[in-house]
């Protein structure tokens, strides 16, 4: 099933795809990676966790095997209807404004990256509301070289492959991404938009909505714990 695509987002294969061209189904096929481990180690056990761009719960079911307390937000209902365990909320990022805040709120998928930059301060607005005194803001940036080393294939132990296939310049420093997933039973593929930010440029970012870079997570830079500007820690 396809919807209406927002303008340079597209998805094809079997199944429900969102309107930023994710399917549904791959989703909920895709392992889980370090991602989980890497929050954990990051953040106090037991935290309370606002997860923005949950999908189909690959990382929430994850984080509450390890204890914590996931609010998995997602605009997606055909997403959220595979999530388990966790209380769901279903409505774009940038529009969320529940009147609580949580010791941390995960920001994953390269959201941050969103070629829209308005959309981008729009989800660290998001992050920023919702962020507890003392709490911190995880965030996943792409890789130093995700525009650059095209076309590239990864070969999951699980018996698919994805294949970064080409990144197109579309002015004002935008990239449209195309990817595809191959199963040996199916085939998706997902071309989205995609800003590329330098350290600096994502640092720049994250200040201007009030927030800093605390520490550096993985030493390619890729997972990132910013706090409120204004505090120590």
């Amino acid at each position: 099933m396809k919807r209406d695509m927002r303008e340079g987002y597209e998805g094809t294969g079997p199944g429900a795809i969102t309107p930023d061209g994710c399917a549904v189904e791959l989703y909920a096929r895709l392992p889980v990676g370090d991602e989980p481990d890497v929050i954990a180690a990051a953040v106090p056990a037991g935290a309370r966790v606002l997860e923005l761009g949950s999908g189909v719960g690959r990382v929430t079911h994850a984080l509450l095997e390890r204890g914590f307390t996931v609010t998995a937000v997602d605009e997606s209902a055909e997403m959220l209807e595979r999530v388990r365990g966790a209380r769901t909320v279903c409505t774009p990022i940038e529009e969320l404004r529940l009147d609580e805040t949580f010791d941390v709120v995960l920001l994953a998928s390269f959201l941050v990256h969103a070629g829209d930059a308005e959309v981008r301060r729009g989800l660290l607005r998001t992050c920023v509301r919702h962020l507890a005194e003392g709490g911190c803001v995880l965030i996943q940036r792409e890789g130093e070289e995700y525009h650059t080393n095209v076309p590239r294939e990864r070969v999951d132990p699980a018996g698919f492959t994805v294949r970064i296939v080409s990144t197109e310049p579309v002015g004002d420093g935008v990239d449209a991404v195309h990817a595809e997933y191959v199963f040996p039973d199916a085939v998706w593929t997902q071309t989205f938009r995609s800003r590329p930010l330098t350290k600096e440029q994502f640092e720049e970012a994250l200040e201007e909505e009030g927030l800093r870079v605390d520490r550096y997570l993985t030493q390619d830079g890729m997972w990132v714990r910013a706090v409120a500007a204004a505090t120590g820690d």
